[in-house]
């Protein structure tokens, strides 16, 4: 079954262009002009993927990445950030609020017909996993996108799920801030190291009890450890 790629932009040659590349490369797409047009049809049909514009007539794109990251049903979705924001500070805001990728205009298509295919590659992996326990209270559900400790449900920002996910595939090794950058956003990476801490010291308030199993290596990275 294709998988469906939804694009969100105001200007209608540019979903026309998106859209023609996208289906030639085997997807099926829905195109939007407007924010809530979108949200209206996502109450009946979930994208696989989401292709957003920033500037939008009715509202603003990172307030839609934001609603998104917040709804249990959405926050799986991966988001492409496509915009004339240009930014650092807004492709910094565009990450730390959970997007997968950020793409500038003027942009090539093909380039982000590929970039497409490598955000749903990783999504793929991501999702297959395996529900992961740690020190017997804390689970990690990669499929449902959820973390309980000792059963009860915490609610992790997309980044800081993304994070302790990455520490627990190899339990013991130490990341370094920079391979846990790397992890989040390869090469599209626009943020410093200082970021990771930031993200962490907010996990470890979320994790309770459990925040004891992520050790900071001082001058290194972290790691998680039992």
């Amino acid at each position: 079954m294709k998988k469906l790629i939804a694009i969100i932009d105001d200007e209608p040659d540019i979903l026309e262009l998106i859209s023609l590349h996208l289906k030639g490369a085997g997807f099926q797409v829905e195109c939007f002009l407007e924010g809530e047009t979108f949200l209206d049809f996502m109450k009946n049909t979930i994208p696989d993927l989401v292709i957003l514009d920033l500037m939008l007539p009715d509202t603003d794109g990172f307030d839609i990445c934001k609603y998104m990251k917040k709804k249990d049903e959405y926050a799986s979705i991966p988001i492409i950030m496509l915009t004339a924001k240009g930014d650092e500070t807004d492709k910094i805001l565009g990450l730390e609020l959970g997007a997968d990728d950020y793409i500038t205009k003027p942009f090539s298509v093909k380039e982000l017909v590929a970039r497409v295919k490598a955000v749903m590659r990783r999504q793929k992996l991501e999702v297959a996993g395996e529900t992961i326990v740690v020190g017997g209270i804390l689970q990690i559900d990669p499929g449902k996108h959820e973390v309980l400790l000792e059963g009860k449900k915490i609610e992790l920002t997309s980044t800081e799920f993304k994070i302790l996910k990455i520490l627990t595939t190899k339990k013991g090794w130490v990341f370094s801030r920079d391979q846990i950058l790397d992890h989040l956003w390869g090469q599209e990476k626009a943020v410093v190291d200082r970021t990771v801490d930031v993200h962490i010291k907010h996990l470890r308030t979320k994790l309770g009890d459990a925040a004891k199993f992520i050790k900071n290596i001082r001058g290194v990275g972290y790691k998680l450890e039992e």
